[in-house]
């Protein structure tokens, strides 16, 4: 594992600048999370999590071949609203490496919305002159954005930029050794039926968080270029059976361990419900998996 420059201590201050992220301050503080800021240091995104190292299983139920999971926790979510048959996704931390403007690494912001080439499906490799690939499992990512505000009519011209680990549960653009690749992340932008799809690796499990997959939704694909623009951050996740069968593949070895020592009950943004959350899934390790989710939004 390696060590970063941010770490819980700046989630906390980024979530806490907003009102819409309050919930989240306040669950990470009443878990006891400030008391263990100074034990934070190590896995791709301590800054996610709570402590260094959680112990539990999850309770999600289903198969490798087709997948669904609800969170151990009988909790709501407080952020989530219902307007005729549809929720709001709940408004999550976009952790401390979204590269999207909001941050900085070593004196200088952190924009990879500002790319070339960062419009794009397949978000294994990098771009803009770096190298690097990341390898796994394969994981095709469909999300599908309907206005919770008009009887869940798909929302068609706007734009998601999606990023997670690798799966050694290292980000790119931050990660010691990964400052100079930028792989899994992109921006696509909804069809006429709200659908976009993403190509790319299953995600490693770090420390103190379970696995998952951070996106922003932005009004439209001109206007994904800033934080300042994003109308909504939210995280996806896996039922545990899942991530169980993508972990058996050569190079997820620590993500075994770490995924023993989490649970959704002790995750600390999904310890509230994943039920708006959790991804359905379809595949197997040999053939990659399929992530369904239907995403919430107030326009």
């Amino acid at each position: 594992m390696h060590s970063h420059d941010h770490g819980l201590a700046h989630d906390l201050e980024t979530i806490l600048k907003t009102a819409s992220n309050r919930r989240q301050a306040l669950r990470w503080l009443a878990s006891g999370a400030a008391a263990a800021l100074p034990l934070i240091g190590c896995g791709g995104g301590g800054g996610d999590s709570t402590t260094t190292a959680s112990t539990g299983t999850s309770s999600s139920t289903g198969s490798s071949s087709t997948t669904t999971g609800t969170s151990t926790s009988t909790a709501s979510a407080s952020t989530a609203s219902t307007t005729a048959s549809c929720s709001t996704i709940p408004e999550e931390t976009a952790g401390p490496y979204p590269a999207d403007g909001s941050n900085t690494l070593n004196g200088s912001t952190i924009n990879a919305l500002l790319l070339s080439g960062i419009v794009r499906s397949d978000i294994r490799a990098s771009i803009a002159g770096a190298t690097g690939v990341a390898d796994g499992v394969p994981l095709t990512v469909k999300l599908q954005l309907v206005n919770t505000n008009s009887s869940c009519a798909s929302l068609a011209g706007l734009a998601v930029y999606l990023w997670h680990c690798d799966r050694n549960g290292n980000y790119s653009l931050y990660s010691s050794g990964l400052t100079g690749e930028n792989y899994l992340r992109g921006v696509q932008e909804t069809d006429s039926s709200g659908m976009l799809t993403f190509t790319t690796i299953f995600p490693g499990c770090y420390s103190g968080r379970v696995p998952h997959i951070h996106f922003e939704v932005y009004p439209s694909l001109a206007k994904a270029t800033s934080s300042s623009n994003k109308i909504k951050t939210s995280q996806l996740s896996f039922p545990n059976s899942v991530s169980t069968d993508a972990y058996t593949a050569t190079g997820y070895s620590s993500s075994v361990t770490n995924l023993s020592r989490i649970s959704f009950a002790t995750d600390n943004v999904f310890s509230d419900g994943t039920s708006l959350q959790m991804a359905t899934v379809t595949g197997s390790v040999s053939a990659g998996f399929v992530a369904t989710l239907t995403v919430g939004v107030t326009v």
